[in-house]
């Protein structure tokens, strides 16, 4: 009997163990919240316990996706999606965390950008990503968009926050170089969602990201572009 430890194994067992127990604690704090007055409900302190639960709870999962995606287990279940209903769907998962953050989030999808196809479960991991991110730097305003360009279903996020540094719009995150493990910032979430939209392909085109400052709300705009 072999001694040696599979130890990626081991931690992607260990990640799913703690995804699993946060998921629980998430679903207690929304019962906490039901039970308890307003002046708690939107009390910082509790605010915050949520934002910094739900943002671990996206890390992990970023984390197994990646794991998944290096062990070839992950692949994208491309659907026909209504992308309106999909995006409020996006909204109500934030809603009460962002009314208690005194933050608003709108959703706005034109016209010709009514139906797309693209693994729901894959995209909505990382716009809760994006989200949970723009969340830390917006002011009191997010948006959540959809449009056509070219062909190219456009999904974006923007805050009325201070913008990308210069030096993120400048990186190119599909590789894992961009990683750096001795900062304060990994980059991981967007690495995750780089990979995430190079799973959606048609034809020659393969999806992608963009991000950019300016938008409606003058502060960062992250882009999904899905073929």
């Amino acid at each position: 009997m072999s001694n040696d430890l599979d130890f990626s194994t081991v931690l992607a067992s260990t990640v799913h163990d703690m995804k699993n127990s946060l998921g629980m604690l998430l679903n207690s704090l929304d019962e906490v919240r039901d039970s308890v007055g307003e002046e708690v409900r939107g009390a910082r302190p509790f605010t915050t316990l949520e934002y910094e639960a739900q943002r671990v709870h996206g890390d992990l999962v970023q984390l197994l996706s990646l794991y998944r995606l290096s062990e070839e287990k992950l692949s994208a279940t491309v659907e026909e999606q209504l992308v309106h209903d999909f995006l409020d769907e996006q909204q109500a998962h934030h809603r009460r965390l962002l009314e208690g953050l005194g933050i608003t989030l709108e959703v706005h999808t034109e016209p010709d950008a009514e139906e797309g196809y693209f693994d729901p479960q894959l995209v909505s991991g990382v716009l809760t990503n994006v989200i949970n991110n723009a969340i830390r730097y917006a002011g009191s305003q997010l948006q959540l968009n959809a449009r056509a360009e070219d062909g190219w279903l456009v999904l974006s996020v923007e805050d009325d926050g201070p913008g990308y540094p210069e030096h993120m719009l400048e990186v190119d995150f599909s590789g894992t170089e961009r990683i750096d493990f001795s900062t304060g910032s990994t980059n991981l979430g967007l690495y995750f969602a780089e990979r995430m939209a190079g799973m959606h392909t048609a034809g020659d085109r393969q999806g992608f990201t963009r991000l950019r400052n300016g938008g409606d709300l003058g502060g960062s705009v992250f882009e999904l572009w899905l073929p």
